[in-house]
């Protein structure tokens, strides 16, 4: 499917309002990558690699950099609602971009489930599912609003999460307890465990397709996109490594693979503070997972893989409000009734399928070395994939196959029809 086919498809239908420039796109990826992952990413990363962290983090860097640059390219080029749905389905194909679209909608939707709890557990934690329910109510109806508000909104967010880490860090290193010792690398450090914990580190990166899949509403997508996201990921990468090596310098890495709740175990007086970091910084996740589910189930709608009343946009504040409630609806029943937590392993295994089919797409843009970016960020999705926890592999390929089997009875049915 060709670019003449994009603008059809895209032109069948209600076409979002353009409003986010460079800040706010920028801020909205900050607000999805810097969430509540950074206050709990750390410590199964650190059970996984021992020593080996920092060098995880930096593997998780090289191949979110890779899919950024892809999925920047991607997007200048097709600034529509979908993200990796809308380039996979252009560039490799109807099931490739399908696919990739079921691996995010399912997985992405029981993160939000999950993430709701977590507000919960940090607000109240007696009445969890109620104050998560309230929460996932509250972001659909500022999302419901418009990307505007939602952006105001991360605004006050990130600037949050953001001090609240500073303060941490600095108390880390002035605390008396930091030693640079820590830091060194050991015998524990093997490249299994390197890769498994860059593996669980990348799900905390991957924020940055949100830039994407709001490209519709995205001013002058051809030079914001390609701007914020690379931006984004950069400022997440400082601001994860500050972290990470005051957390191993603090509690050494045994200490950091021991902890629940590493932050506030570092921050010692502080640590009140970081429950409180850790709280907006999940609010501000969820808002954020919330606003890309929708814009991609817009998208399938759009295409007839879902029912095509989630593709109406509303003419007011030219947001796909059918898609945002109905996806907050699901979260919301979720919260209310499933235990998340534990039960989402395979999502980091959808993200890195995701981002396979957007390397995928964007290898096929060019020759030569304007390859090398794509096939190294293919490759690393694949290894850090196949290398998270046989239990996570098993769960996200069943969820894979699950869709593929589900995209070959409509086919069925269509041709028979």
């Amino acid at each position: 499917m060709g670019r003449g086919t994009f603008a059809a498809v895209t032109g069948a239908n209600a076409i979002l309002q353009r409003r986010l420039g460079v800040f706010d796109a920028t801020v909205i990826g900050l607000g999805s990558m810097i969430g509540a992952g950074v206050f709990a990413a750390f410590a199964p990363a650190a059970r996984a690699a021992g020593s080996g962290l920092l060098v995880g983090l930096a593997a998780a860097a090289v191949v979110a950099y890779c899919n950024a640059m892809s999925s920047a390219r991607l997007a200048a080029l097709y600034p529509a609602s979908g993200g990796t749905y809308v380039y996979g389905r252009e560039r490799l194909g109807p099931f490739w971009g399908y696919l990739a679209g079921w691996s995010f909608v399912v997985g992405k939707t029981a993160s939000c489930g999950a993430m709701a709890l977590t507000i919960g557990a940090y607000v109240w934690p007696e009445q969890q599912r109620a104050v998560g329910v309230a929460a996932v109510v509250a972001l659909t109806a500022v999302n419901y609003a418009g990307v505007q508000k939602a952006a105001w909104l991360t605004r006050g967010i990130v600037a949050v999460v953001l001090a609240v880490l500073a303060a941490f860090t600095v108390a880390a290193f002035t605390g008396g307890d930091a030693d640079a010792a820590r830091l060194d690398i050991g015998a524990d450090a093997t490249v299994g465990g390197v890769l498994q914990a860059a593996g669980l580190l990348f799900f905390a990166f991957a924020g940055y397709a949100r830039i994407a899949t709001l490209g519709e509403e995205v001013r002058d997508p051809a030079r914001t996109i390609p701007r914020a996201i690379p931006l984004a990921l950069g400022i997440t990468l400082v601001v994860y490594a500050a972290v990470a090596v005051a957390l191993l310098a603090v509690l050494g890495p045994q200490g950091l693979a021991g902890s629940a709740a590493p932050l506030a175990d570092a921050a010692g007086g502080l640590a009140p503070l970081m429950r409180v970091g850790a709280a907006v910084a999940a609010v501000g996740s969820l808002l954020a997972l919330i606003l890309g589910v929708s814009r991609t189930t817009l998208a399938m709608a759009r295409d007839g893989h879902l029912p095509r009343t989630l593709a109406a946009v509303h003419p007011r504040s030219g947001v796909p409000h059918h898609a945002e409630l109905a996806v907050g609806a699901v979260v919301a029943v979720l919260a209310a009734t499933a235990d998340l937590r534990g039960a989402i392993g395979f999502s980091s295994f959808g993200v890195l399928a995701y981002y396979a089919v957007a390397n995928a797409s964007a290898w096929t843009l060019g020759a030569g070395a304007r390859r090398a970016v794509p096939a190294l960020g293919l490759l690393g999705c694949l290894v850090l994939a196949f290398a998270l926890p046989w239990t996570s592999v098993a769960a996200g390929a069943a969820v894979l196959a699950v869709g593929a089997a589900v995209y070959a009875a409509r086919s069925r049915g269509a041709r028979h029809a």
